[in-house]
């Protein structure tokens, strides 16, 4: 019976997990698809338009912008984003004294409510009395306008969502270098080997699987931003920062065609299925 009893419980558990899954995400993955090939106002009946979303999405003027400014967020949160936390991480690693007080320090971005954290940016960005713009002011540069020019309004976005989420890519990655074996190390010093090739040969080599999954969730996560330029920009200055996220969601809220939001989000959603898909390949386990 207390077998019995346990294992209930744990079936208790994966069924309310499991109800949660399919209410909260697999049912709107479903009704997204259907939705993609429908015409609806979510009052009248629905009807079945079969491609026509898809070609709508397309055409849109913003629809390849949306898509090149996807792309180009994500490969510069993956140069800041993926590159950064892992440095820091490494310091981390190395600091004997006040480890603990960084590591909050590190993390304090991420307990902040994102509108929270994006509306300090805003006032990080203001051209008048900013913070960037004086500090740009004290060394004697030029102010500029970060938000208002298509050249600098995307890189700006991407400091922010760095920032942002800058503390739990550490952390996870600070885990990881802490289950290396120090043994492996000290090998290595033996050698000869300094810090740099330390790194390249015993630190990345015994992290390899944590980058690899980080990597692919820093590209599932970037590319659905939509936070940044809904708060900061409103897509602007002249779609700089329109991505695929913010389209959808202009599609759904601004011209109503819940239809044409679908038929985009199955297109981003198939996108993101790839990298998984390459994702899950590269860290598949030797069979040998």
């Amino acid at each position: 019976m207390g077998v019995l009893r346990r294992n209930l419980t744990a079936y208790g558990f994966l069924c309310a997990a499991l109800f949660c899954f399919t209410v909260f995400a697999w049912y709107p993955m479903v009704r997204e698809f259907v939705l993609s090939f429908q015409r609806t106002d979510l009052i009248n009946p629905p009807e079945w338009v079969g491609l026509a979303n898809f070609q709508g999405a397309v055409q849109d003027p913003a629809f390849w912008e949306a898509w090149l400014n996807t792309v180009e967020f994500t490969f510069l949160a993956l140069v800041c984003g993926y590159a950064v936390p892992f440095v820091v991480a490494l310091v981390l690693n190395e600091l004997r004294h006040a480890r603990a007080y960084l590591r909050f320090v590190v993390y304090l971005p991420v307990m902040l409510p994102p509108i929270v954290a994006v509306l300090l940016f805003r006032w990080f960005y203001d051209p008048g009395p900013g913070l960037f713009n004086q500090l740009l002011d004290l060394a004697g540069l030029p102010p500029l306008a970060w938000l208002d020019s298509s050249s600098t309004a995307l890189i700006s976005l991407v400091l922010v969502a760095t920032w942002m989420n800058m503390g739990s890519a550490t952390l996870i990655y600070l885990a990881a270098l802490q289950n290396i074996p120090p043994e492996l190390y000290e090998a290595a010093e033996l050698d000869g080997a300094g810090i740099f090739r330390r790194i390249r040969h015993v630190t990345i080599p015994q992290t390899r699987l944590i980058l690899l999954l980080m990597l692919m969730l820093q590209i599932v996560a970037t590319m659905q931003v939509f936070i940044e330029p809904y708060m900061l920009t409103g897509g602007g200055p002249e779609n700089a920062t329109v991505t695929v996220a913010y389209l959808m969601y202009q599609f759904a809220f601004s011209q109503m065609n819940y239809g044409q939001a679908g038929a985009l989000g199955m297109m981003l959603m198939l996108v993101l299925l790839v990298f998984a898909a390459l994702q899950l390949r590269w860290t598949r386990e030797d069979p040998a």
